[in-house]
């Protein structure tokens, strides 16, 4: 069954209880949060996601901590969950990272999943106090320390990059934490195969089509089953309604994640917009995949 997450990316701060609410009344699977540390005064490398290198945000654009926010809107909702789309890992220190996710899932009933990147961005890892290179490297060891430290056992752990010579975190979290995986490198997609899910861009249907068979071909090579590995996505630019999201969760996508609001508003939409598209898109469209 075809999931939807809400994408509150954009949305001023004040604004995500009540849209968490409302995603909550209405059907929503998630809400999806995205993350930076900074925006530097001047960057260094061109955004990877635009044809012209600069980024789909500006430096006034709101990115408060996603833990912090999780946390919020985890109070006031019932059963939606949250996932980060997503967090840019290796600009932390692993232990940080595992401490917080464990705080979150323990206070939020679970309701979260960790959605990373790698980062394109060599001003945020230094703003981070860490290296830029390798990071896809230091990444995968991240999750590795991470998982040890979420068992709740004195752990030891000895890598390349980390060294912990008998260590114990409380609270830990009772149930597992998926780890989703964002980006269509090679190396991401292979990366996601490896973990719990694949996250997509902005894409086409027929891009994010090719791109879905791709993930799944990786996931199998991984020797990973299917049966508990998500692809989540943005809704693609020329999917517009319930015959293009039916096409697609065929396809294997697990998670559609929209802004509904844009559809009718756009981006300069009040919140009463927002949550009155929120539950017309909850009536109109949710109900049809439940």
């Amino acid at each position: 069954m075809l999931e939807f997450g809400l994408s509150i990316s954009f949305c001023a701060p004040c604004e995500y209880q009540a849209l968490a609410k409302a995603a909550d009344d209405a059907g929503f699977t998630y809400a999806t949060l995205s993350d930076h540390l900074i925006y530097p005064k001047t960057l260094s490398k061109p955004y990877p996601y635009t044809e012209d290198g600069v980024p789909r945000f500006s430096e006034t654009d709101d990115f408060p901590d996603p833990w912090v926010a999780v946390a919020s809107m985890a109070a006031v909702t019932q059963t939606l969950k949250f996932y980060t789309n997503v967090y840019v890992l290796p600009a932390r220190n692993p232990v940080h990272v595992a401490k917080i996710l464990a705080t979150a899932a323990v206070m939020s009933d679970y309701r979260l999943a960790l959605g990373i990147g790698m980062g394109w961005m060599p001003e945020e890892f230094a703003a981070g106090e860490q290296p830029f290179a390798r990071r896809g490297k230091r990444a995968d060891e991240m999750i590795e320390v991470m998982r040890k430290l979420w068992t709740g056992e004195m752990i030891e752990h000895k890598g390349e990059f980390y060294d912990l010579p008998g260590v114990r975190m409380n609270p830990y979290p009772k149930q597992y934490i998926p780890i989703y995986v964002g980006g269509f490198s090679e190396p991401a997609m292979r990366r996601a195969a490896r973990n719990d899910g694949w996250i997509a861009d902005l894409h086409t249907k027929q891009e994010l089509i090719d791109l879905m068979h791709k993930a799944k071909k990786y996931r199998v090579e991984a020797g990973g089953s299917l049966d508990d590995f998500k692809i989540l996505s943005f809704g693609p630019m020329d999917a517009f309604g319930i015959d293009d999201y039916t096409m697609l969760a065929d396809e294997g996508l697990s998670t559609l994640t929209t802004m509904p609001w844009m559809f009718s508003a756009g981006p300069e939409a009040t919140l009463e917009q927002k949550l009155d598209s929120i539950k017309q898109f909850g009536d109109e469209t949710i109900s049809r995949f439940s």
